[in-house]
């Protein structure tokens, strides 16, 4: 960050007094600006079974497998946001969304949330940002291609939770950048 978005002033990048991290500061107005982590959210959607997957037509991971997700907006729960990516990627309609991973991804400051979510009907298709849209019983699951190391946790997590019945709310920190990240630009979504 070069120039402050209040009143577009030169900033500083130090530690604001009463704080113990560095910040961007504006030089005149001292406004301070906080950067927080960016939250992800969507869905594990499941009919009869099978996970509904969509393969990437965006980067990052064009033409890998994915979950329905993305970043969240201003001015909506993150239930409404896996609801919503779920409905632009794979033009899906979802119901019953209960809580299911939560993923700290420190190197890239994101945190994804996904929702375990029935699959209202069999009317889906690829939306803008997906090449192709699939339901995939557990044996037919594309694990060599799934874009992202989240998206394999939550369906193991699935698979494995489904043995028994019971779906808990799982939490996940992941310290290290998953290897098909080459830097920050290159995020997980």
């Amino acid at each position: 960050m070069n120039f402050c978005n209040q009143c577009g002033s030169a900033v500083r990048f130090e530690v604001p007094e009463g704080d113990n991290r560095p910040r961007h500061i504006c030089n005149n107005c001292s406004f301070i600006h906080y950067v927080n982590p960016k939250v992800i959210a969507g869905c594990l959607p499941i009919y009869e079974g099978k996970v509904l997957l969509c393969k990437r037509a965006i980067e990052p991971r064009i033409g890998f497998w994915t979950l329905p997700a993305g970043y969240m907006e201003n001015g909506e729960s993150t239930q409404n946001a896996a609801t919503r990516e779920t409905r632009e990627e794979a033009n899906a309609r979802v119901s019953q969304l209960e809580l299911y991973t939560v993923t700290s991804l420190v190197p890239v400051s994101q945190v994804q949330l996904i929702y375990l979510a029935q699959l209202d009907d069999l009317d889906f298709s690829a939306g803008d940002e997906t090449e192709e849209v699939q339901l995939f019983a557990e044996e037919d699951i594309p694990w060599d291609d799934l874009a992202f190391q989240t998206i394999r946790n939550a369906l193991r997590f699935y698979f494995e939770d489904r043995k028994e019945g019971v779906f808990p709310m799982r939490h996940i920190d992941l310290e290290t950048p998953p290897r098909q990240y080459v830097d920050k630009s290159d995020l997980p979504i």
